[in-house]
C-alpha cells in the first residue's frame, strides 16, 4: 500500500460501533451496499445453529428445523409489515426475481417493462425469459442526473402498452443508488393491468417497510444487506391471490406433500433439498441487534445513516466541484456523485482497484451509459465517520491530478 504520509491529517480511527463487525479496521469501507457486513454477535448465533446442526444432523432436520425457520419468518414478516402467509426465505433477491420470472407464462408478442437502471443480473434473466418465449423486454430510459421522482413515473408510464404483462421495478436502484417512487408507480400501473415484481435488494433495513401498502404482485428484498443478516438470506413476498402460480426453481419434497397445514407456496420454498438454512434463521437475531444500537432503534438508526449519506454526498460534490445529481429525497443510505471528466476514460475496476491497493479504501465505482460515464456510490452504515468520505474525496482529488485533470 501507498505511503499515506499525505494524507496524516485525517483522522481514520474506526469508530466504537466498527469495532461489532469483524470489518478490517485498516480498510476505509465505503461498501456496504455491495454485500453488506455482517456483525460479530450475529455471526457467533449462526455458528451455534451450525453446531446446533451438525451435533444431530437428523433430529435438526426433523424437528428442530423447522420451527425455527417458521419464527424466523414470523419475526421478518413483521419487519416488513407483511402477512407471514405471503413472505418465503430465498438466498437472494436475485433468486427471487428469477423464481418469479420462470414461474410466469409469457407468450410471443408480450411485453415486460424495465427501466435502463435495473440490476445487470435481473435485466439477464429478463432476457433469458424473452428469448425463451417470444416476449419483449421494454425498456424506459430514465434520465440520470434527474431533478425529480415524477421523471421515473413518466419515463415508465410513457412506455405501458396493451401487451404490458409484467414491469419489473428497482425500489433503490443498484447503480445510482435513487429510490424510486414505487408505490406511485405500482398503483398506476394496476390502474392499467399490468402486474409489478419489485427489485428490493437495498430496502430492508434502509428503508421502513409495509408491503401490503406497496401494493406490488411481487416484491423481494435482501437481508444480508442493510438488515446485516449474514449471506445467503433474503426473501420473495407473493400477494396471496397469485401464489398458486409461483414455484421455486429447485422443485423438490413440496410439490407433492400431503400437508395441509400449510400453503403449497410455503411448502415448495421451504424445502428446496438439504442446504444451511441458518442464514434464514439469524435474521430476527440481526434485526434484533441492529435495533439495539440506537436508543431510537431502527427509526433512528435509518435515520442516521441516511443523514450521514446526505452530509458525505455534499462534502464529496464540494471536494471534486461537481452537482449532486438528484434530490436528497431520492437517497436513502447510498448515494452516487459523477466522476469529474478527467478520469473519465479510465477503466472503472482499474480505479477501485486503485483506490483499494494505494489508499486501502473500498468504494464502488459504476459505469453509467451516458455522461456522466463513471459514478461513485458511497454506503453509509453505522461504523462510518464523516472522515472517511473526506479521506475518500482526497483520495480522489489525487488520481484527478495525476490524470491532468
Amino acid at each position: 500500500m501507498k505511503d499515506k504520509e499525505n494524507f496524516s491529517d485525517f483522522n481514520l480511527q474506526p469508530s466504537s460501533f466498527k469495532n461489532l463487525w469483524s470489518l478490517d479496521p485498516k480498510v476505509t469501507f465505503l461498501n456496504h451496499g455491495s454485500f453488506g457486513a455482517c456483525p460479530i454477535p450475529v455471526l457467533s448465533f449462526q455458528q451455534q445453529l451450525r453446531s446446533q446442526l451438525e451435533q444431530e444432523p437428523l433430529r435438526f432436520f426433523t424437528r428442530e428445523w423447522e420451527p425455527l425457520l417458521d419464527a424466523a419468518k414470523s419475526k421478518l414478516a413483521a419487519f416488513v409489515g407483511a402477512d407471514v402467509e405471503d413472505l418465503v426465505f430465498v438466498p437472494n433477491a436475485t433468486t427471487g426475481v428469477n423464481a418469479v420470472l420462470r414461474s410466469l407464462i409469457f407468450h410471443p408478442g408480450d411485453e415486460i417493462l424495465t427501466t435502463n437502471h435495473e440490476y445487470n443480473a435481473c435485466r439477464n434473466a429478463l432476457d433469458f425469459i424473452a428469448s425463451r418465449t417470444g416476449a419483449q423486454v421494454i425498456v424506459a430510459e430514465i434520465p440520470f442526473p434527474l431533478d425529480s421522482p415524477q421523471q421515473i413515473v413518466e419515463a415508465v408510464i410513457e412506455r405501458v402498452s396493451p401487451q404490458t404483462r409484467l414491469a419489473l421495478l428497482d425500489h433503490i436502484s443498484s447503480q445510482t443508488a435513487l429510490i424510486f417512487p414505487l408505490q406511485q408507480l405500482v398503483q398506476q400501473l394496476q390502474a392499467r393491468g399490468v402486474e409489478t415484481l419489485v427489485d428490493g435488494a437495498h430496502a430492508p433495513g434502509m428503508l421502513p417497510l409495509n408491503l401490503p401498502e406497496i401494493g406490488a404482485t411481487y416484491y423481494t428484498g435482501n437481508c444480508h444487506k442493510w438488515l446485516c443478516a449474514p449471506k445467503g438470506a433474503a426473501f420473495l413476498y407473493v400477494q396471496r391471490d397469485k401464489q398458486p402460480e409461483i414455484r421455486p426453481l429447485t422443485i423438490s419434497h413440496g410439490a407433492n406433500s400431503p400437508r395441509t397445514d400449510k400453503s403449497r407456496f410455503q411448502l415448495e420454498f421451504d424445502w428446496m433439498g438439504t442446504d444451511d438454512p441458518t442464514a434464514y434463521m439469524c435474521v430476527p437475531e440481526a434485526i434484533a441487534f441492529l435495533g439495539s444500537l440506537l436508543p431510537g432503534g431502527w427509526d433512528e438508526l435509518r435515520q442516521r445513516n441516511h443523514q450521514l449519506a446526505l452530509q458525505a454526498r455534499q462534502l464529496l460534490c464540494e471536494t471534486l466541484e461537481v452537482l449532486p445529481p438528484c434530490p436528497e429525497e431520492m437517497i436513502g443510505s447510498m448515494a452516487v456523485l459523477p466522476i469529474p471528466n478527467a478520469l473519465s476514460n479510465r477503466n472503472f475496476l482499474a480505479i477501485r482497484d486503485e483506490l483499494f491497493d494505494r489508499f486501502n479504501i473500498q468504494v464502488q465505482i459504476v459505469p453509467w451509459q451516458e455522461t456522466p460515464k463513471l459514478l461513485v456510490r458511497i454506503s453509509a452504515q453505522i461504523y462510518n465517520r464523516i472522515e472517511e468520505y473526506k479521506y475518500l474525496g482526497k483520495a480522489l482529488k489525487e488520481l484527478i491530478a495525476e490524470s491532468g485533470g
